[in-house]
């Protein structure tokens, strides 16, 4: 846990001496879009986010479409989104899909010769309830590695945790992993 604690002191300290620009965004553009396209690793907790064992292929597919511009969090490359996701429910999982918008703000921790990694966390408002999450408001969870594609293409590989933070008693959660693409201009 003490490595942990200093990785995470150090990122948080150090690494804003070294990020000259944002590596979410080409230099000179302020705007971006990303499609994001994910499959679900099932319900329940968050350590679902970083921990692959336990996941499981749910038949449910996620589409963000993000409009996003660059900001700075704590001297941290940054980015504030605003975002339209639909989650698509098939088979089984009957009762599932939903359509919401909403607002969340990803930081790089880390960049290195065109890589960079990051969280991000925000609300989301969604058009139902379900058996999984019993309230409209939700908050995202996501942790991201991404790659300079050419000079306006970011690629980025993530996995999100949709839930509500118990605000209600059923809060079992939505899990994903996807890909997503950046265009910046």
């Amino acid at each position: 846990m003490r490595k942990i604690l200093s990785i995470f002191a150090i990122l948080c300290f150090v690494a804003p001496a070294f990020a000259a620009t944002n590596p979410m965004f080409s230099d000179g553009y302020e705007n971006s879009v990303m499609l994001n396209v994910a499959q679900s690793t099932g319900s329940h907790n968050i350590r679902k986010l970083i921990w692959p064992p336990d996941w499981t292929i749910y038949p449910q597919t996620l589409i963000m479409m993000t409009y996003a511009q660059p900001m700075e969090i704590m001297r941290l490359p940054s980015r504030m989104n605003i975002s339209i996701v639909q989650n698509i429910a098939y088979e089984s999982s009957h009762g599932l899909s939903f359509i919401g918008v909403g607002m969340s703000w990803d930081v790089s921790l880390f960049d290195w010769r065109g890589y960079y990694l990051g969280i991000g966390i925000g609300p989301y408002y969604r058009d139902n309830r379900d058996r999984w999450v019993s309230s409209r408001l939700m908050f995202g969870e996501k942790v991201f590695i991404g790659k300079d594609i050419s000079d306006r293409w970011r690629g980025e590989f993530f996995t999100q945790h949709f839930s509500n933070g118990d605000l209600t008693d059923i809060n079992t959660g939505f899990n994903f992993i996807g890909l997503g693409i950046n265009y910046s201009f």
